[in-house]
């Protein structure tokens, strides 16, 4: 655990009670506060107090006299479409608004430090699409090499949970918007920013908004090190404006759509090969064609920022390359959960946007779709140039009828359920098929996570597989 520091003797509430909510009041109250906390869901609030916590209602008047601070879950709005009533009223009393990242930040150097030979080093990895496989896999060859690394933030541990570093340790942080948007402390060492496409536009207002969180990693304490994906507009406008020249080496340029040239440096995948250049001169490169957890251009962008990542702490690109072929794979992320017949079975039930569909489906050459669900705004039109890739679709949902209206071309078929669409392609599909959950929808019209709808489709390819049909 990760004392916070700051708030001795002081009251602090606590605003949303699940892992980061408690996270951070056992934190706090290491740190030697007095947590207040509060959840609109009963449950909730009986496992505080469980915990022996202080509950107490934050929507009766003059709850935040006397209160130092509140601490905000990162899924309860403070702006945008509208604030939470609890947020609005500690505002109107003054009091600050801050979530566990920002406690993070402001309580994670400790005194040992001093005598340490390398203080730890936090890496911030931010961006629309691939953060979760960027962290993990910067994580993975870390630890593969020898050094102490931990996972935290949006993926792995909770930030305050983690244990107190090592000497030379590093800190793999994944964060959303949601969490950088309101850190009043943000100071990493290393930080990434993988791409840029509209999601969560409610929530900050527009992509000019959602952009503007993002930047806020780069922005709040100014990282050592920036790695800075450079295919979209919003890329290169951040890189130029973090970098003072073409030769500052502090930002690294990552590209899956170029051959980037240029007196800095870069790192960039063409045709499944990893390339580092630096002042102009080649200074590793890496077939990533073989390394079976990194499959399509999406995830050689994801190799291509944990690789700038892990040369900035030191590693050389064969250390490096050693490492990508050891990683296992997220789980819902591009996910091998079979092979049989010729027939290969990925599980990408975190491609919830139609943006990470996209780039699923483009990573495989004939496909077995299996797709649908909660669908969000925008339609399905951005998906027409992978379509070519599959051979059928077979769509599941509550509103599976209007989805396949959306896949015009693709030769959709209505299953509805996840175990009528698994039986239906593992029976069409023939050796050099990939059957692949990719859903382009949210899950909550069947499931309660993305999580439990990709173990449903691993379950029921393993029956599949099973009954011999």
């Amino acid at each position: 655990m990760i004392p916070v520091r700051g708030y001795e003797g002081a009251r602090v509430a606590i605003l949303g009670l699940g892992r980061s909510g408690l996270s951070a009041a056992r934190a706090l109250e290491a740190g030697g506060a007095e947590p207040i906390c509060w959840d609109d869901n009963p449950e909730a609030r009986a496992k505080a107090e469980a915990y022996g916590f202080e509950t107490l209602d934050l929507t009766r008047e003059g709850a935040f006299h006397g209160i130092a601070s509140l601490i905000v879950s990162p899924g309860i709005p403070h702006l945008y479409p509208q604030p939470n009533r609890i947020v609005a009223a500690a505002q109107a009393a003054g009091v600050p608004v801050d979530n566990d990242i920002g406690l993070f930040f402001r309580s994670f150097a400790g005194a040992e430090w001093a005598d340490f030979d390398q203080p730890p080093k936090v890496i911030a990895i931010t961006g629309s699409n691939g953060k979760s496989t960027t962290s993990a896999l910067i994580d993975h060859i870390l630890t593969d090499a020898g050094r102490d690394a931990q996972l935290a933030g949006n993926i792995g541990r909770g930030v305050l949970d983690i244990d107190p570093p090592e000497d030379g340790g590093a800190v793999v942080l994944e964060l959303s918007s949601y969490q950088i948007e309101l850190a009043r402390s943000l100071t990493p060492d290393i930080a990434v920013f993988t791409n840029l496409s509209p999601d969560h536009l409610d929530r900050h207002a527009g992509l000019g908004g959602y952009f503007a969180a993002k930047r806020r990693l780069f922005a709040e304490g100014g990282p050592d090190r920036a790695i800075i994906g450079v295919d979209e507009a919003e890329g290169r406008f951040l890189a130029g404006q973090l970098s003072e020249g073409a030769g500052d080496d502090r930002v690294i340029r990552i590209s899956v759509a170029e051959k980037l040239t240029g007196p800095g440096w870069q790192v960039f995948a063409r045709k499944g090969f990893l390339s580092e250049y630096r002042k102009g001169r080649q200074a590793g490169s890496i077939d990533l064609r073989s390394i079976k957890g990194l499959p399509g251009a999406h995830n050689h962008q994801n190799a291509c920022a944990a690789y700038a990542v892990c040369r900035t702490m030191g590693l050389a690109p064969r250390v490096i390359e050693q490492g990508m072929h050891s990683y296992p794979g997220l789980p819902h992320r591009s996910q091998i959960v079979a092979e049989a017949g010729g027939v290969t079975y990925v599980n990408d039930s975190k491609a919830t946007n139609v943006d990470s569909a996209l780039k699923a489906l483009l990573a495989f050459p004939r496909i077995r779709w299996i797709c649908g669900g909660l669908q969000k705004e925008g339609g399905l039109a951005a998906l027409a140039p992978a379509l070519g890739n599959v051979a059928k679709a077979y769509v599941i949902g509550r509103e599976a009828a209007q989805f396949a209206l959306g896949l015009e071309g693709a030769g959709a078929e209505i299953c509805t359920t996840m175990a009528e669409a698994v039986r239906r392609a593992h029976g069409d599909a023939q050796p050099g098929d990939t059957v692949l959950l990719a859903p382009a929808a949210a899950s909550f019209d069947q499931y309660d996570s993305f999580e439990q709808r990709g173990d449903d489709f691993a379950a029921c390819v393993a029956a599949a597989l099973g009954s011999g049909q």
